[in-house]
């Protein structure tokens, strides 16, 4: 049964796909990513001035202020960060579908989407401007500025809407006045909405657009909407689609916005309220990574017999621990596993559940500070909801419940496992007995030239140890070979410098637009499969040996 139902999602593969390619969401998700540098050290001042005060330290006044006003002026202006790099994401993979010859400027966006994110955000109030929807607040005003602008460029660069400049004009001016158009145009379309906004609600645009989704957003913070949220990012995964992808930017001007709200709240002295927020998906949803699969290695390790899943335990462990989970995703295998189906899907939805009980019924603090997403998920729990028992209690919880829950399951693939290792055994002795019997030379591996390979994953993480890998083995065989790892989103400009880009499982949907971008240099892109994928990070000969073998190829 559960193998119908699984190949019934897996044709709905192709579907999923597309919408991880959409430029839209691959640009809200990348402009975040270029985004949290500032939100990540925001971090760091909140906690300094935050966590003392838990334990009733009272900071020096001036000190406290100047902590906050880091906070304020990193943390407090990210939408504005957000405008200008989401339209920059999303003009440059705009810039890879355009006609030759036709390019929007980067630049030119980005400072077009921060005007225009001001005029649907801002407010003028005694003395100055409100900051209220610069931070967190008007991420959603930020989306739209970004969209608005880029597509306004598209729309005067493809029609030729410009100020044509003699040739003799130097290049740099020439372009500051074929940008006049497309950036006035954008300007004014947002200046049109703010005004439709202030005439029909007497507000900004980024305040009606939060009032109007609000009841959206209410629905999302409930039970039955945390459960479809996370169990669609398992859901996707488990077919093979980087889920978090998919979803996240769906949600990713709320989940800010809480944690802003929740910080508000805790500093007044009533309860952070507002379950929504990165730090649920982070340290309670995907506790681990996708499907909550912290506890999943260690159960490898203790309870499994086969010495497959023992090996997956003690080699993915400490990545999982940092919410890093490809390894045991494709090494298990758990991604189109069917033993795995249920557990990946309702771990998740059990978790957060559960943490949002503890938020309505046992008046727990939720997040009220943003933490780097790699940090053990216990730990971000603790801290990322202000240091309270109750939050260690939930930590325990959780490990529990998810073992409990995963158990069962792991131990009936691993009775699996252990019939087949069985049959193995034998068959490996028959077949190292032919090998003795007809062993030839092994030619030795050789490059005429220096290659250099790019390798690509969502967040840089097991693309450095595969890597790593490739580095280690070229070593060894003392070839001529670099490699590199990046994240999907972060390559377009360094593409020219690399013969060969290998893309990890999570990214091999974007197999055709990589190759589209490296064609113009004639670099060669490869998409690799889960397992074989895994197991090249950890044999450097291996992976050093599947380069030289498409470096053949050609």
């Amino acid at each position: 049964m559960l193998d119908g139902i699984i190949k019934q999602i897996e044709k709905g593969k192709p579907f999923f796909d597309k919408i991880a390619q959409n430029i839209y969401l691959g640009a809200v998700r990348d402009g975040f990513l270029t985004a949290m540098p500032a939100i990540l050290f925001s971090s760091v001042f909140i906690l300094a001035a935050s966590i003392p005060e838990i334990f009733g330290i009272v900071l020096p006044a001036t000190v406290s202020d100047w902590l906050w006003k880091v906070y304020n002026y990193s943390m407090g202006v990210v939408g504005l960060l957000v405008a200008a790099t989401t339209a920059r994401c999303l003009a440059e993979s705009m810039n890879r579908r355009m006609p030759k010859n036709k390019v929007i400027n980067t630049t030119s966006v980005m400072l077009a989407s921060i005007v225009g994110f001001m005029l649907l955000a801002v407010s003028n109030v005694d003395g100055g401007i409100s900051t209220t929807y610069l931070g967190t607040k008007g991420l959603l005003a930020s989306f739209v500025s970004a969209f608005i602008t880029v597509n306004m460029y598209k729309f005067c660069v493809l029609k030729d809407v410009t100020i044509h400049m003699p040739k003799e004009v130097p290049g740099t001016i020439s372009q500051m006045f074929r940008d006049v158009f497309p950036f006035s145009f954008s300007v004014l379309v947002c200046v049109l909405i703010d005004v439709a906004c202030r005439t029909a609600f007497n507000y900004t645009f980024a305040e009606a657009i939060i009032t109007l989704l609000q009841p959206l957003f209410t629905a999302a913070d409930g039970y039955l909407g945390i459960c479809i949220i996370w169990g669609a990012m398992a859901l996707f995964w488990f077919v093979g689609v980087h889920g978090p992808s998919i979803v996240e930017p769906a949600i990713a001007a709320i989940i800010y916005a809480n944690v802003d709200a929740n910080l508000a709240l805790f500093k007044a002295g009533e309860q952070a309220s507002n379950v929504l927020t990165v730090g649920l998906g982070n340290f309670v949803g995907t506790m681990g990574g996708t499907g909550a699969t912290l506890v999943v290695p260690f159960l490898f390790m203790l309870f499994a017999k086969s010495k497959q899943l023992k090996a997956v335990g003690k080699t993915t462990f400490v990545p999982v621990c940092f919410a890093v989970n490809e390894p045991l995703l494709f090494a298990t295998p758990i991604v189109l596993n069917p033993y795995f189906f249920i557990p990946f899907l309702i771990t998740p939805m059990i978790n957060v559940s559960l943490f949002k009980f503890f938020v309505d019924v046992l008046k727990m603090n939720s997040f009220i500070y943003v933490l780097p997403w790699a940090t053990p998920a216990p730990i971000g729990l603790i801290l990322g909801t202000g240091i309270s028992l109750l939050a260690v209690v939930l930590a325990v919880v959780l490990i529990v419940v998810d073992g409990i829950v995963y158990l069962p399951f792991i131990k009936a693939y691993d009775a699996t496992l252990l019939e087949e290792e069985k049959e193995k055994e034998a068959l490996d002795a028959l077949e190292e007995q032919v090998e003795k019997e007809e062993a030839k030379e092994v030619q030795p591996l050789s490059l005429n030239k220096n290659i250099n390979v790019l390798v690509l994953c969502v967040g840089a993480g097991t693309s450095a140890m595969f890597a790593n890998a490739v580095k280690e083995g070229a070593e060894i065989e003392n070839l001529p070979i670099d490699a590199t790892a990046s994240a999907y989103g972060s390559h377009y400009d360094i593409l020219k410098d690399y013969d060969i880009v290998v893309l990890s499982p999570q990214v091999q949907s974007h197999l055709e637009e990589v190759q589209q971008d490296a064609s113009k240099y004639g670099t060669k892109v490869v998409a690799t499969k889960g397992a074989q994928y895994i197991k090249l990070t950890r044999d450097p000969k291996g992976a050093v040996e599947f380069i030289c073998e498409q470096v053949k190829e050609g």
